[in-house]
């Protein structure tokens, strides 16, 4: 809900002046940082939910797929819905990139040294 309320909400009429900072592709890097955690802590809540029953490759291609077309579900909808708000290509390279450094990182988790326990 975090997401699609930022990624729809209209900040035209707001003075959102970031004074001298400007730092270059920062909306970019804020589309990556949201998804890898999107893709992160989905793994984790499908985990819980099925008291790890539903296998770790399983659930990361589930949450891949689903970070992933919800990526681009959100960039069609500022594209039809949305005045102000563009749709750009980037921004679904960048979800993408960070929903598979997120799934990476659960991965690292699961098969390093001592590993966390997948299963309850």
């Amino acid at each position: 809900m975090f997401i699609t309320t930022l990624s729809l909400f209209s900040f035209s009429d707001m003075d959102l002046d970031t004074g001298k900072l400007n730092i270059p592709y920062a909306d970019k890097m804020t589309h990556f940082v949201f998804y890898m955690v999107f893709a992160f802590l989905g793994c984790f809540f499908l985990r819980e939910r099925t008291r790890g029953h539903l296998k770790l490759d399983k659930t990361i291609v589930y949450v891949l797929l689903s970070a992933i077309g919800y990526g681009i579900l959100i960039e069609v909808l500022q594209y039809t819905l949305t005045d102000d708000r563009m749709a750009e290509l980037g921004d679904v390279f960048a979800n993408s990139l960070g929903a598979f450094v997120g799934i990476g990182l659960v991965q690292w988790l699961f098969s390093k040294k001592r590993p966390l326990k997948w299963k309850f």
